[in-house]
C-alpha cells in the first residue's frame, strides 16, 4: 500500500483536542482547514474529492436531485456514472497502474479503476422484508469479509440504532482487504461521528465521546499504514453546526398552491411533475424545481419572506458557489446560520404518507435526520421495536414505524459554507512535505495523485 485515505465524516479542527492519534497524525505531517464546496454534503463533496472539480462539472448537487425525465426524486444513487469527470483512482491506474479497494466511500457501484470496492446495499425481497445485505466487487468480496468478521451491521450504519459499531466493521474490513489483497491505495469512509454531531449538536458530551471513539479506530488506521510504509490522509466533507430551527418549504409551497400531491390509500404522495414548484430538501440546501418560467419571479419572492432562508439564487446567481448545473433546481436555498430544511410537504398529519415514520431513504424526497432517533413521543418504544422485529425474525412482513416527524428533534446540521474554521471540516496528513495553511476540496485528487508518485 502506498496510500490511505480516510473520511471522518463530520470531523472538526476543534475536535481535535479530544483526538490525541489524530491530532498527533497534524504534528508529525501537518494540519490544515479544508475549503468544502457547496453544498457541503456527503455526494457532493466526495464526488468533487475524486474529480477535483465543483458540482457544476461533474453533476452532484447535492445527496439527490429531482430527474426531470422521470419526474422522480432519487437520493443516494450508488452508479459512479452518475458524477462527471476523471476519478482519482482513474487517474492513478492510468498514472501508476495503481490498484485500488473503495470501501464505503459514495459513487461505489461499477467504478472504472477500482479492483475492489465494498458498499451498503439492503436487500428487499419480494414479500416487502428487509434483510441488511452489501455489494461488492468482486462478488465474492462482501461474503468472505461477512464471513470472517460477521454480517454487516447495517441497522448501525444509518438509522435510530447507528453508532461506533458501524465505523469498527469498516475499519475491520479495511484491515482485512489490506492483509489479504494489498491495494496500492485504500479508500475508508468512517460514518458513526456525524450521526452522534447530528442527534445531540457538535459540542454536547456526547459527541465528544464520539470523537474519542473515532480516534481510536483511527489509531488502527494509523499503524495500518505504517505497518505498510504508507501515507495517510485523513478528512472530512463538512464541519457540523448546532441546528435550531427546520424550514418547512415544501409545506410553504403547498400552502400557496404550488406543490401538488395524489390522494392515495397510504397518505399523500408528492405528485413532483404535477408541480408548479416543490424542494428537494438536503441539509442546508435546497434545490427548488419551478416547472415554468411565469411562476420562477413569485415562487423566489415568496420564498425571499421565509424565515431561516438565508439566500435565493437563480441559475446566474448559482455560478457563484459553483452549482450552476442543469440538475439543480431553478432556484437553490441556502440555510441561515443554524437552520436547516426538512422535506415535509402534507399540511396534515393525518394524511401523512406511510413511510414518514420508517427508516425510508429512497421514498423520502429529500434527506430526513430525524431517521436518527426513535420517535420520543411513542409508549413503550422498546416493546413496539421488539415485537416489529420478532415478526422480522419470523419472515412476516412488518412496518417499522418509529420515526417521529417532529423536526425539531434534530440539534446539529451542515451544508452551507462557514466562516469558522473551527467548526469546518479539516485535512490531515501524514507528510509534512505537502503542507500548506488551506487545503482546497478542488486539490485533494491532485494531492492524493502525488503521495501515490512519492
Amino acid at each position: 500500500m502506498k496510500l490511505l485515505v480516510a473520511i471522518a465524516v463530520g470531523l472538526r479542527p476543534k475536535d481535535l483536542a479530544h483526538a490525541p492519534v489524530l491530532r498527533g497524525l497534524g504534528a508529525h505531517g501537518f494540519q490544515a482547514p479544508l475549503d468544502t464546496v457547496f453544498p457541503a454534503v456527503t455526494c457532493s463533496v466526495q464526488a468533487t474529492f475524486l474529480t477535483g472539480l465543483l458540482p457544476r462539472d461533474h453533476g452532484a448537487v447535492g445527496n439527490g436531485w429531482y430527474f426531470r425525465d422521470l419526474a422522480q426524486v432519487w437520493l443516494w444513487r450508488q452508479s459512479n456514472a452518475l458524477v462527471h469527470g476523471e476519478k482519482l483512482y482513474e487517474a492513478a491506474r492510468a498514472r501508476f497502474q495503481t490498484r485500488t479497494a473503495k470501501l464505503f466511500w459514495w459513487w461505489n457501484m461499477y467504478s472504472k479503476g477500482v479492483d475492489w470496492s465494498l458498499t451498503p446495499r439492503p436487500e428487499y425481497h419480494a414479500d416487502g422484508l428487509k434483510r441488511p445485505g452489501l455489494y461488492s466487487a468482486p462478488p465474492d468480496l462482501q461474503k468472505d469479509l461477512q464471513q470472517e468478521l460477521g454480517p454487516f451491521p447495517l441497522f448501525q450504519f444509518w438509522g435510530p440504532g447507528a453508532d461506533l459499531r458501524s465505523t469498527k466493521w469498516i475499519v475491520d474490513s479495511a484491515v482485512a482487504v489490506a492483509k489479504q489483497h494489498d491495494p496500492d491505495l485504500l479508500m475508508v469512509y468512517l460514518p458513526h461521528l456525524d450521526y452522534d454531531h447530528q442527534r445531540f449538536g457538535p459540542d454536547d458530551p456526547r459527541s465528544v465521546q464520539a470523537v474519542k471513539d473515532l480516534d481510536a479506530q483511527c489509531a488502527r488506521l494509523v499503524e495500518l499504514a505504517r505497518s505498510k510504509n504508507a501515507h495517510l490522509v485523513v478528512l472530512s466533507e463538512y464541519g457540523i453546526e448546532n441546528a435550531t430551527t427546520p424550514v418547512h418549504i415544501n409545506r410553504i409551497l403547498h400552502e400557496k398552491g404550488y406543490l401538488a400531491v395524489q390522494e392515495t390509500s397510504h397518505g399523500q404522495l408528492l405528485d413532483c411533475g404535477a408541480c408548479r414548484a416543490f424542494a428537494v430538501a438536503d441539509h442546508q440546501c435546497a434545490h427548488v424545481y419551478v416547472s415554468e418560467s411565469k411562476d420562477l419571479l413569485p415562487v423566489r419572492s415568496l420564498l425571499e419572506r421565509v424565515p431561516g432562508v438565508a439566500r435565493v439564487l437563480d441559475r446566474s446567481q448559482q455560478r457563484e458557489l459553483g452549482i450552476d448545473h442543469e440538475r439543480s433546481g431553478e432556484l437553490v436555498l441556502v440555510a441561515e446560520k443554524g437552520c436547516w430544511f426538512a422535506y415535509h410537504y402534507w399540511l396534515d398529519e393525518s394524511k401523512r404518507p406511510d413511510f414518514a415514520p420508517t427508516v425510508d431513504i429512497h421514498r423520502k424526497p429529500g434527506y430526513d435526520p430525524a431517521e436518527l432517533f426513535v420517535d420520543p413521543g411513542l409508549r413503550f418504544p422498546k416493546l413496539r421495536v421488539a415485537k416489529t422485529l420478532a415478526k422480522k425474525m419470523l419472515g412476516f412482513r412488518y412496518l417499522m414505524d418509529v420515526i417521529g416527524t417532529d423536526s425539531s428533534i434534530v440539534k446539529g446540521t451542515h451544508g452551507r459554507m462557514y466562516g469558522d474554521d473551527d467548526a469546518g471540516p479539516v485535512f490531515l496528513c501524514s507528510d509534512r512535505r505537502l503542507a500548506r495553511d488551506r487545503v482546497k476540496a478542488v486539490d485533494v485528487k491532485e494531492m492524493c495523485l502525488r503521495l501515490l508518485s512519492s
